[in-house]
């Protein structure tokens, strides 16, 4: 373990923090704000967003301020946070930016890979004292990770949804990508005309795009599919689709340990050799 200092994704310098006696954090990101808990740093916490939902019984005492991109700065400023933490995919600059006039560190986040987590658990076990419980961590995903990585896994290609109206997936290049790889599944670039943000491409169904691909995944959030949405897919596109739990995909954090074993238990259905 090193005493640091430690650097964020926007190459930041952040020093252990003194004495944790003073400390107040937000987490405006819902896989941060369960990594706090796991690390040992729940009760530090003074503010969060109204999707930070685990763990639940630990967040009924902490203050909602907001969602993750429409934050209410004014409540935030009143519990005057001496840390908040944040993502660059999921909290937006301006509102950050903002943040950063009266709250004096702003930890700023963007694992891009699975195995980023490393350097996630000791980032903020580092900053906030709590080194050996981020080693831990580091520890049971190395360790996740390596079972899951020596498999055989048949070439999947999938089409990752995260939204309908309009339709929305994810680049091969991002965090969800990358987890989806680890198992063989590609997922597939929609092809032009693409709309939308490159990391997160807005797409129209095709012949030509259904034709490409092996199975559809509807991931549980942040749109919330179900099975009726699957059945009806399945039928108009010709191909699999199935619901994924969001959750396990995409929160890096302590909960991506857990991913991982999901992930597995997902392609042993039949994507394994």
């Amino acid at each position: 373990m090193t005493s640091g200092p430690f650097i964020d994704a926007l190459g930041r310098i952040h020093r252990p923090v003194s004495s944790r006696d003073t400390v107040r954090i937000a987490s405006l990101v819902p896989s941060l704000t369960e990594l706090l808990f796991d690390l040992g740093l729940g009760h530090l916490l003074v503010a969060r967003t109204g999707f930070c939902i685990h763990p639940a019984p630990g967040l009924a005492a902490v203050a909602k301020v907001g969602g993750t991109k429409d934050v209410n700065i004014g409540k935030l400023r009143e519990l005057a946070p001496t840390h908040v933490v944040v993502n660059i995919d999921e909290n937006d600059k301006p509102v950050v930016d903002q943040l950063a006039s009266f709250i004096p560190n702003v930890i700023v986040t963007h694992p891009d890979a699975p195995r980023d987590n490393l350097g996630l658990y000791r980032l903020l076990g580092g900053i906030f004292n709590a080194g050996e419980a981020a080693e831990m961590l580091a520890r049971v995903f190395e360790q996740e990770h390596a079972l899951l990585t020596a498999q055989a896994w048949r070439p999947r290609k999938v089409l990752y949804c995260i939204w309908q109206d309009p339709w929305m997936t994810v680049a091969p290049a991002t965090y969800i990508g990358q987890m989806l790889s680890l198992v063989g599944w590609q997922q597939v670039e929609v092809p032009a005309p693409a709309t939308g943000s490159a990391r997160y491409p807005r797409f129209d169904w095709s012949a030509a795009l259904a034709g490409g691909i092996d199975e559809v995944l509807l991931s549980s959030e942040p749109y919330r599919f179900t099975g009726q949405h699957a059945d009806l897919l399945e039928r108009q596109l010709g191909v699999p689709v199935s619901v994924i739990d969001g959750e396990m995909i995409s929160w890096y954090g302590s909960r991506a340990i857990r991913g991982l074993r999901y992930l597995g238990d997902m392609a042993k259905d039949g994507s394994a050799l």
